[in-house]
């Protein structure tokens, strides 16, 4: 019934077959060749450029410079200073969101979404006291945000995107468990769209197998992951009157349907969708999905990151999968390394994968994606984003799902160049010197090689 067996284990653990393996230590300590490795001595790559304690850190998404990171913090916003990676700073920490509510300051803050100068904030993620919504700031100023909206629904807001107007937001405590669009200008809905537009059969599923875990808007369109039941591609041109666009992956309503123990089948593969984006021209789109193995008997996870190519959005192709790192405890209560929330852009993926570290891949051939990144620590982190910056990439360390003995914060790693061969790419990881990012010519190079391989693979293909 869920399709499950030991080839699909092994299949992941080939294509990931660069992931660093063993159990990391607080402390990787060099070899003689400086390069960190783990006590069992697998290879994990540079140490941290910088580290800012920062409690309460989950999302985090950087500014267009590349200069700043802001962090949802649970009980509110902080803004951090990554000009110099290698001395992460906090600027300001803004909390009591929306506390003019009857129903008090909003709490369980773990998402937001920045587009230009406007940040958007929501919550809660999960089912609490305080307000339920968002609220809007002017960036302009990064010293001291100037809020210029909010707005209370009647849902928890898992996660969210925003076009600069309109916040798009996952509204599971509705009916359906759609999304939501919020025009945050006039502060009214504008519209929604869930799986039951799609097809009434969908009704017949247990919610807790099609939740709406994620939303990531580009353009006209928004990217759905509707956990088992697979992503969606949705025009949303005009907000107030969304479309389906096409299904990426997941299995049919009849199927889910019949599911003897949806507990057990919302946790273990396959399925699963829990974080899905785009590279910059969309025609690259990632797939993460979070996934368990509840009795540790190599039927369920930790499941990777599929690649698809959607040149044709009508007609999206799989062409690779990112495996999960190797743990040595797949349970729920174990070393969780599944795949959590990343991103693709200039070639590169940046993922986090909670107790198995954060990675990079070049994906400029998206059919053969190759690790050039990674740095675990098992015993005290547990990542749940990378994102790029100037010279450095960031990842929130977050305690969510994690010991007690994991202290949240923001880490900084060298981001690695993107050469012609693996032995320039890995000169480049172990130098010692990170690459200028968005500011500088390593950008437009990396950039222009990350185009020319796109065309490159789709000419072969």
């Amino acid at each position: 019934m869920y399709r499950r067996t030991f080839l699909r284990r092994v299949g992941a653990a080939s294509v990931g077959a660069a992931a660093v393996t063993g159990a990391a230590s607080g402390h990787p300590t060099p070899t003689d060749d400086g390069t960190a490795r783990t006590p069992a001595g697998t290879p994990t790559g540079r140490d941290t450029l910088g580290t800012l304690d920062l409690p309460g850190a989950h999302e985090l998404v950087t500014s267009p410079d590349g200069h700043t990171a802001y962090v949802a913090t649970g009980t509110g916003v902080a803004v951090v200073d990554v000009t110099t990676p290698t001395n992460p700073r906090l600027i300001t920490h803004r909390t009591d969101l929306l506390a003019d509510s009857a129903e008090g300051p909003m709490e369980e803050v773990q998402d937001l979404a920045l587009l230009g100068e406007r940040l958007l904030v929501t919550g809660p993620a999960h089912p609490a006291e305080g307000a339920h919504g968002l609220v809007v700031f002017d960036v302009t100023d990064r010293q001291s945000l100037d809020r210029v909206g909010g707005y209370e629904v009647d849902t928890v807001v898992h996660n969210c995107d925003f076009d600069g107007r309109y916040a798009y937001l996952t509204a599971n405590s509705r009916e359906g468990n759609p999304l939501l669009v919020v025009d945050t200008e006039t502060e009214r809905e504008a519209g929604t769209w869930s799986l039951f537009d799609a097809d009434e059969a969908w009704r017949d599923v247990p919610g807790t197998l099609r939740p709406l875990h994620d939303v990531w808007v580009h353009g006209d369109r928004a990217y759905l992951a509707y956990w088992d039941a697979g992503t969606w591609i949705l025009d949303v041109s005009d907000p107030v009157d969304v479309s389906l666009v096409s299904r990426v992956r997941g299995r049919d309503p009849a199927a889910l349907a019949d599911v003897e123990s949806p507990s057990v089948e919302r946790s273990e593969p396959p399925g699963n969708d829990h974080f899905v984006t785009v590279n910059e021209d969309a025609t690259l789109l990632g797939v993460g999905s979070e996934s368990w193995d509840l009795d540790d008997d190599g039927s369920g996870g930790p499941s990777g990151i599929e690649l698809f190519d959607v040149t044709d959005e009508t007609a999206p192709e799989s062409v690779a999968t990112i495996g999960p790192p190797p743990t040595s405890d797949p349970t729920p209560g174990g070393v969780l390394t599944t795949a959590h929330n990343f991103e693709l852009t200039d070639g590169r993926c940046y993922a986090a994968w909670y107790n198995g570290g954060v990675t990079v891949h070049d994906v400029r051939d998206p059919a053969s994606p190759r690790e050039v990144f990674a740095w675990r620590d098992s015993e005290t982190t547990s990542f749940w984003t990378a994102q790029r910056g100037t010279g450095c990439f960031l990842a929130a360390n977050t305690n969510a799902n994690a010991g007690s003995e994991v202290a949240p914060g923001v880490y900084t790693f060298p981001d690695p160049r993107l050469g012609a061969s693996t032995d320039e790419t890995d000169s480049a990881t172990g130098g010692g010197v990170p690459i200028v990012g968005a500011a500088g010519d390593g950008f437009g190079v990396a950039a222009a090689l990350a185009a020319v391989g796109l065309v490159a693979w789709r000419l072969r293909r």
